[in-house]
């Protein structure tokens, strides 16, 4: 059985009744028989449990960015040069295109 709160429109005192939900609301103060009103209230809302985060952000990946910097790393890694990837020579391989030219006999 609910508890319904109500609120007195002329001396604004608040009450609790425990109601069935097809009782009539309850109109009149106890205090001063003035008007009152049901007073609504938001529903609380709990996530609770282990499979929330999981399902909704993946597994592996709940906020860590060093972990998925890493994993992105080893992604463009094994797609090789053509997809972004370190190359075997030229400057993303740590050298310079003017260093390679400069080192090569004449």
């Amino acid at each position: 059985m609910p508890t319904y709160e109500y609120e007195c429109s002329q001396c604004h005192h608040r009450f609790e009744r425990r109601q069935r939900f097809d009782d009539e609301p309850i109109s009149q103060c106890p205090l001063c028989s003035g008007k009152s009103r049901r007073v609504l209230h938001s529903v609380p809302v709990f996530f609770k449990g282990s499979g929330f985060y999981s399902t909704d952000h993946g597994r592996g990946r709940l906020g860590n960015p060093e972990r998925e910097r890493e994993s992105e790393e080893k992604e463009l890694a094994a797609k090789g040069p053509a997809a972004g990837g370190p190359a075997a020579d030229g400057p993303a391989a740590g050298g310079s295109a003017e260093k390679d030219t400069a080192s090569q006999p004449e």
